[in-house]
C-alpha cells in the first residue's frame, strides 16, 4: 500500500512514509474481491520481498499463507535494508487466523506489530462476520484533536489488512480477468479507515527469482481516507491525489486466491517498488476422512 500539495516542501521523511503505508495497502487490497460464495480449494504460498525506492533497495519482507478446507492463517515479516537501514532502522510483523465458511476467507483475528530505533508499537483487532469487536494499540497513542474520529460505524463492514491480502475471485470463470479489478472494499488497520478502489489496467508475465513464471493481472488502486487520520498530513494528501498506483496479483496455486506480487507507487524522490523475488506456491491435498 493525497490532494495537491507543493512537491518541493515534502522532506524525506514523506518517502519513508509512503513505502511503509503502501505496507499497509498490500495488506488490505487483495481482499477487494472477496465473496461468500464459490468453492476454495486449499493451497500454501511462500513469498519473499524487496522493496525499492527510485531502484535503491531500503526493506525485505517473507509472507506465507495457508488456506486449508475449514480454517486458514497468514503472517507476514519485514524490515528496512540499505541506505534506508542507516537512519531510519526498522521491522514489523503481521498475522491473521480465521475461518473458511461456505468458500469466504472469515477472519476472527488480527495482530501487527512494529519496531523502530525509538519506539515499539502493537495493534490487535477482533472480528466477527467482518465487523470489529474490539482493537487495541499499546503503548496507547496520545489524543491527537486534529486525528478525524473513526466511529463505530466506521468500524461494521470492514476487512483487517492481513485479511485484505488475500483476494478470493467468485465464480468458475478464468481467476486472472479485467473483472478481478473492477471492485472496492473498507479497510481497517486499527488506527485508520479507509477505502480502496480498484479498476483493471492490463495483463503482463511475471517470472520471479525463485518460483512462478506466468501471468498478472495489473489493477490501477485509489486510496481514500475515511476517519482516523490527520488531514493535514502531506502522506495522506500525496496517496489520496495519486492516480498512478498500481498493484500485479498473481493467483495461489488449487485455490482461487490473487495475492500481490508487485506494487508500484510514483514518490516525490522516486519510484517506490515492493516486488517478489519469491514466490513459491503449491495446491495441497485436501483432508480425506477416516473410515473405520
Amino acid at each position: 500500500m493525497t490532494t495537491q500539495c507543493d512537491f518541493g516542501m515534502i522532506s524525506p521523511r514523506l518517502a519513508k512514509a509512503v513505502p511503509r503505508v503502501l505496507g499497509g495497502f498490500l495488506a488490505g487490497a487483495a481482499m477487494l474481491l472477496s465473496a461468500p460464495h464459490a468453492a476454495l480449494a486449499q493451497g500454501k504460498l511462500d513469498a519473499r520481498y524487496e522493496a525499492t525506492l527510485a531502484g535503491i533497495p531500503v526493506g525485505k519482507g517473507a509472507w506465507t499463507i495457508e488456506i486449508a478446507d475449514d480454517q486458514f492463517s497468514a503472517a507476514a515479516s519485514g524490515g528496512t535494508a540499505g541506505l534506508l537501514k542507516a537512519f531510519a532502522g526498522g521491522s514489523g510483523t503481521g498475522a491473521a487466523q480465521g475461518r473458511v465458511v461456505n468458500g469466504a476467507l472469515v477472519a476472527s483475528s488480527y495482530s501487527a506489530t512494529t519496531t523502530t530505533s525509538k519506539k515499539s508499537e502493537a495493534i490487535r483487532i477482533t472480528l466477527a462476520n467482518g465487523n470489529v469487536k474490539e482493537f487495541a494499540i499499546e503503548p496507547e497513542p496520545p489524543v491527537d484533536a486534529d486525528r478525524l474520529p473513526v466511529t463505530d460505524a466506521h468500524r461494521r463492514g470492514v476487512y483487517d489488512p492481513m485479511t485484505g491480502a488475500m483476494i478470493k475471485v467468485p465464480g468458475t470463470s478464468e481467476v486472472l480477468s479485467p473483472d478481478s479489478c473492477r471492485t472496492g472494499a473498507g479497510i481497517f488497520d486499527g488506527r485508520m479507515r479507509y477505502d480502496l478502489k480498484l479498476d483493471f489496467k492490463r495483463m503482463e508475465t511475471v517470472k520471479a527469482e525463485k518460483g512462478y513464471h506466468g501471468p498478472v493481472v495489473v489493477c490501477a488502486v485509489y486510496f481514500t481516507p475515511v476517519a482516523g487520520y490527520i488531514p493535514d498530513r502531506p502522506v495522506i494528501k500525496y496517496l489520496a491525489a495519486q492516480r498512478n498506483i498500481e498493484i500485479a496479483f498473481a493467483p495461489v496455486a488449487g485455490t482461487r486466491i490473487l495475492v500481490p506480487f508487485r506494487m508500484t507507487v510514483p514518490t516525490p524522490l522516486g519510484t517506490a517498488v515492493l516486488e517478489a523475488t519469491q514466490f513459491i506456491t503449491q495446491a495441497t491435498p485436501p483432508r480425506v476422512a477416516k473410515t473405520q
